[in-house]
């Protein structure tokens, strides 16, 4: 055909794990999933020599695979040669883990092009089903390979400067020099990064997006009362109890306590979320940590989003570092956007 690659990432929302009322039994009756069918029908119209997509893991494990095998099939039904790979961002030097399963389809004229391996040293975590494991992409056991040092949080947002949780400056000045060499890459101008030759005088560069969503009252008293420390979350707030298998409980020698709107400090979502088993509510990344996936509600209720030394959840412009984004990115729109 005309057009050489078809590149798309249908939207998630009707398989990805923070979506509780996923159709199980018939994904494609979702019309959420719907999308993925529609850019299955553009390949199929437009017949390009490559398409390539990209989606969340659970492409593959929700619903037994069912919406991977259906795209697979889709793509060989239409003569394509194909191949997926699930690969991990943290894997190419990201300071994000953020696990994705990518699909090629070549015309039968052209090669099939095969997905890079790993270049940072990263170790894939996450259920990915036994019969598509063959899919992750990696080296070879036994093929020894010098990869680099992952990237870790502290490697990507050291160098960013102190925020509050109601920051309102959209812009700032940077306070410390770069730290690390990716804060070096990421602080570059535009014309630097794209080795574009300018005649203007380069003024002094600024800060965008570091303002973090804002919380409630209720959740930033709660986040305040969250140690400073690797691991700290809602279990070491007052009046929680681990059990030996690793649930919470509350704990009955200690009253329960609660924040000045009246509500509890801590919340019974919390000690419910995922029957009991999770750390994530009100958890504080750390600076050796390769960060779990980003995504768009910044909020501490069901995720480790809190900033490690500083009461605020991730600003706009730490989360656009963990997916590469140069600071010359300007974001636009209201920040809960």
């Amino acid at each position: 055909g005309l057009v050489d690659v078809v590149c798309g990432g249908p939207p998630c929302q009707g398989i990805s794990g923070f979506n509780r009322f996923r159709n199980k039994l018939s994904p494609l009756e979702d019309e959420k999933n719907q999308q993925l069918v529609v850019y299955m029908d553009i390949v199929q119209y437009l017949r390009p020599r490559f398409a390539l997509m990209e989606n969340v893991v659970d492409l593959v494990k929700f619903s037994t695979g069912y919406l991977g095998r259906y795209a697979l099939g889709r793509l060989v039904q239409m003569n394509y040669q194909s191949r997926m790979g699930i690969m991990a961002a943290g894997a190419y030097g990201l300071p994000q883990f953020r696990l994705r399963v990518f699909m090629w389809g070549a015309a039968p004229s052209e090669k099939l092009p095969q997905f890079p391996f790993p270049t940072h040293d990263v170790i894939v975590r996450g259920v990915i089903p036994l019969e598509f494991e063959g899919n992750t992409v990696a080296y070879n056991e036994g093929h020894t390979v010098k990869l680099q040092n992952k990237l870790v949080l502290k490697d990507a947002i050291s160098d960013l400067p102190s925020i509050e949780n109601n920051e309102l400056r959209d812009d700032m000045e940077y306070v410390d020099p770069p730290h690390t060499e990716f804060q070096r890459f990421i602080r570059l101008s535009e014309s630097e990064m794209l080795g574009i030759s300018t005649e203007k005088k380069s003024s002094k560069s600024l800060l965008h997006d570091h303002r973090s969503y804002k919380m409630n009252t209720d959740d930033y008293q709660r986040s305040c009362q969250i140690p400073k420390r690797k691991g700290a979350c809602f279990r070491d707030l007052p009046g929680v109890r681990v059990r030996p298998d690793n649930t919470v409980e509350w704990d009955p020698n200690v009253k329960r306590i609660y924040l000045p709107s009246g509500k509890p400090l801590v919340p019974n979502y919390a000690m419910t979320f995922v029957r009991g088993t999770s750390s994530k509510p009100f958890a504080r990344l750390w600076w050796d940590e390769t960060v779990p996936t980003v995504v768009t509600r910044p909020e501490p209720h069901n995720q480790a989003i809190l900033h490690p030394e500083q009461d605020r959840v991730l600003s706009v412009r730490e989360n656009a570092r963990l997916q590469g984004f140069p600071d010359f990115y300007k974001l636009c729109g209201e920040i809960k956007e």
